[in-house]
């Protein structure tokens, strides 16, 4: 269960030491702690230009992230601050507030676009905040979009390297939507005499100019990068908080001291960042913890510790076999906890432990099903079936020594007369074989009676009537009121009740051996069960995040030949073609049963022993069904 995050100020999760980025513990400690879903809004944007304040806003407070209020930049490497989502019980919204960009005292500046790429690959919204209009001016700054591709790869493969825009579909994949938050704007929103939304002075500023021209190509790839990788996007203008004189007062001055549209402005951007943003997720659609996100995070600043550039492709498949290891132990530490909580041992019958087993094991898949994810080859979900199994077996072996332990003590309670009689010799004389038959009836009578022996009630019954078989014969042999004949009569008919009991016992353990084949079909059907209401949930997420894809491409394509940018166009229309050939390869048949017929087969390498009649037949109606 998520832990209730109680964060009363922002503490570092990426510290910034000159050229060195350090992840801090406690930061990681505190995302490790939350394990439910996580909204990640990330500011970025040039030093002193009141990017901690519209943070601690969102946040719900008016302090917590320092607010500079001289020219040098307060905000070093990357904050955190987790707080309680809006009106979204179920998620945490992680705020992070990054170092002015463009800070003069910095040794480094390529910093600065590490501190863009971190931002733009940790969070599910960005926010770029700056002063003023959006003039050339302030597309210069925002140089650090058009760097992007060469601090961030989208595959592994030298021969796909996503290099430049040919490719944005694929950063598209994970990007944040973007937000340009334009501070003291003292234009009036105005074109062609017309008044005009934030939104559209935004995709105004972002048209493309036309030719072939170095200086032209400068104007373009800033305005392209936007486009491209934010096909999300959205404006919003401030006017200035207060006079510049009260500024450095700003986060002591209630909202009453501030210019009031300035503060309806901040209201509406924080309504608009609460309703529209979503919670983080990584390509393939999988939604981020906190205590992924901590993941993530640590994985990115080591790869740019190595020199390297983070890969998706790469930090995802890694992560996911540390998730899947770590769903894998959640579900059978869980399984444990529910057993621990609902076997009373020993069980009457082994259908009662096994009827126990499959509730627990039922919602222990469902908790690794919540949390695995790229398990491709279904290694963990294999090894999780083989896990239960053995812990089903093993409560079995308890279950059928704590019922021994009962049988034992039981017989030792009812038998005492008996023994006694023997030692004392009571049935070393005529008639005593019949006494002794007798008396060893009703101390059975008397055991059976006895009340939650177990499973092994007659198992330990046999054994100890086996044992009492010399002495029975002993006396039998000694008894002279029997004659010959009829000793053999009673020899004979005591070897057909030991028969009788064996074979009871055996057909009890014929049942239960049984019941256990249909318990392991029974597992094996709910795994593919599962597994298949699994892939119809990754199947939408998937075609979702094509169609987002697809749906940024034919906009932009659109504005690109409404501007009269036919080349560019026609360029896009093989990126949209790719597309739509993914979602219908996605949709299917061939590929929902070649990942059910994975776990078959898994199933049939890592576990030979275990059932699974019918696979053929049930894959086949599971995958009509899909």
């Amino acid at each position: 269960m998520s832990l209730s995050v109680h964060m009363p100020a922002p503490i570092c999760l990426i510290e910034n030491r000159g050229k060195k980025f350090i992840v801090c513990e406690e930061a990681l400690q505190v995302l490790s702690k939350i394990h439910q879903p996580v909204v990640v809004v990330a500011i970025v944007g040039c030093y002193r230009t009141g990017k901690s304040y519209l943070m601690n806003k969102l946040a719900g407070k008016s302090s917590g992230f320092l607010l500079g209020s001289t020219v040098q930049s307060m905000t070093k490497g990357i904050w955190m601050w987790c707080v309680p989502y809006p009106d979204r019980p179920g998620q945490t919204l992680v705020l992070l507030d990054t170092e002015g960009l463009g800070d003069v005292e910095k040794g480094d500046p390529q910093n600065d676009t590490w501190i863009f790429a971190l931002a733009v690959l940790l969070s599910s919204t960005l926010v770029y905040n700056s002063l003023g209009a959006i003039d050339q001016q302030a597309m210069d700054q925002l140089h650090y979009v058009t760097e992007l591709t060469e601090h961030i790869k989208t595959k592994s493969s030298r021969g796909n390297n996503n290099g430049g825009l040919e490719n944005s579909a694929e950063f598209v994949r994970f990007f944040p939507t973007f937000i340009w938050a334009l501070r003291d704007f003292t234009l009036q929103l105005e074109m062609d005499g017309h008044s005009i939304t934030e939104d559209q002075y935004l995709e105004n500023a972002l048209r493309l100019k036309k030719g072939d021209s170095h200086d032209v190509q400068l104007f373009n790839m800033p305005r392209k990068c936007i486009r491209f990788f934010f096909p999300t996007r959205k404006c919003f203008i401030f006017d200035q908080p207060t006079n510049r004189k009260n500024l450095h007062h700003l986060e002591s001055m209630q909202e009453s001291e501030l210019d009031p549209e300035f503060v309806q402005q901040a209201t509406q951007f924080c309504r608009y960042v609460y309703w529209t943003s979503k919670e983080k997720t990584i390509p393939g659609g999988h939604t981020v913890t906190g205590c992924l996100l901590a993941s993530l995070a640590k994985a990115y600043v080591d790869t740019i510790h190595r020199g390297e550039v983070p890969c998706m492709e790469n930090v995802v498949l890694n992560l996911a076999k540390a998730e899947n290891q770590a769903a894998l132990d959640d579900a059978t530490a869980r399984y444990v906890e529910l057993m621990e909580q609902k076997v009373k041992l020993p069980t009457e019958i082994v259908q009662e432990l096994l009827g126990i087993h499959a509730e627990c094991e039922k919602e222990a898949l469902q908790v690794f099903m919540a949390r695995a994810f790229k398990d491709d080859d279904r290694k963990f979900q294999v090894e999780l079936m083989k896990t239960l199994d053995q812990k089903k077996e093993e409560y079995c072996r308890k279950n059928e020594q704590q019922s021994s332990k009962l049988c034992w003590a039981a017989l030792k309670s009812v038998s005492g007369e008996l023994e006694d009689n023997i030692k004392k010799g009571i049935y070393s004389q005529p008639g005593g074989h019949k006494q002794f038959v007798d008396d060893l009836k009703k101390m059975e009578q008397r055991y059976h009676q006895e009340p939650n022996k177990g499973i092994m009630a007659e198992a330990v019954l046999q054994q100890f009537v086996m044992e009492k078989e010399n002495v029975s014969r002993a006396i039998l042999q000694s008894d002279k009121a029997l004659s010959e004949k009829e000793k053999e009569m009673a020899e004979a008919k005591a070897k057909a009740e030991a028969l009788q009991r064996e074979q009871e016992i055996q057909k009890q353990k014929r049942v239960e051996l049984e019941q256990k084949v249909e318990d392991q079909r029974r597992s094996y059907e709910m795994n593919l069960q599962q597994l298949k209401e699994k892939i119809e949930r990754e199947r939408e997420d998937l075609l979702a995040e094509q169609q987002k894809m697809m749906d940024s491409k034919l906009m932009e394509q659109e504005a690109l030949l409404k501007d009269g940018f036919q080349k560019e166009a026609n360029r896009m229309n093989g990126e949209i073609q790719q597309l739509k050939q993914q979602s219908e390869n996605v949709s299917s048949p061939p590929w929902y049963s070649n990942i059910l017929n994975g776990l078959a087969d898994a199933v049939t390498a890592a576990l030979p022993g275990f059932i699974s009649r019918g696979v053929d037949a049930l894959i086949c109606r599971l995958t009509r069904s899909l």
